[in-house]
């Protein structure tokens, strides 16, 4: 047992796929956060456009 916790310790082998899974939690918060921030302001300008289209589509 007291050569085994020294040897966990020191064992790197997973830690490369943890930081790996760190980074893409990392990476998908702030592209949530991204998408967050501008959804109001993606959100008026697509209905801007809609309503553009469907006046022209009217022939006004």
């Amino acid at each position: 047992m007291r050569g085994f916790i020294p040897r966990f310790l020191a064992d790197q082998r997973g830690a490369t796929s943890l930081e790996y899974g760190l980074i893409a939690a990392l990476v998908f918060l702030v592209a949530l956060g991204a998408i967050t921030a501008f959804a109001d302001t993606g959100s008026g300008t697509f209905n801007a456009a809609m309503n553009g289209l469907t006046a022209a589509m009217r022939g006004r």
